[in-house]
């Protein structure tokens, strides 16, 4: 009986101590390729978040938490939202290479965190180009 308190009291202090500081799932379950793949949906999207056009609430959310996003390795992200991030990027290297570039000059001037990133992106079969 005391192991099993002495488990279930450590299980309970890990998931409190886990950061449930998570950004909001609401949107997981967008068609991430569907956008890629009609032209004016990503171009919405992309415009958006350049600030060079409306939002829509999904448009909001991912303009409201992309810097920080780069800034601490998609910390806070969920699993669907880390994933969708690795589709987008090699879409936008393999296929839309000047919107790549738009947003990298927007949200990574310096390039600090592509050298960051970069290693990363290899192991998933990305290579970034300069």
């Amino acid at each position: 009986m005391m192991k099993t308190s002495l488990v279930l009291l450590c299980c309970l202090a890990a998931v409190l101590a886990r950061p449930s500081d998570t950004y909001t799932d609401k949107y997981d379950n967008i068609n991430i390729q569907e956008i890629l793949e009609n032209k004016r949906l990503l171009e919405a999207y992309v415009n958006c978040v350049l600030d060079k056009g409306k939002c829509t609430p999904e448009g909001k959310e991912l303009k409201e938490h992309l810097q920080e996003a780069i800034e601490n390795g998609c910390e806070k992200c969920t699993e669907a939202q880390e994933k969708g991030a690795y589709t987008v990027i090699e879409h936008l290297i393999k296929n839309e290479i000047e919107i790549w570039r738009q947003l990298a000059d927007k949200f990574d001037p310096e390039r600090k965190y592509r050298k960051k990133y970069e290693d990363r992106a290899r192991a998933k079969g990305i290579e970034i180009p300069e």
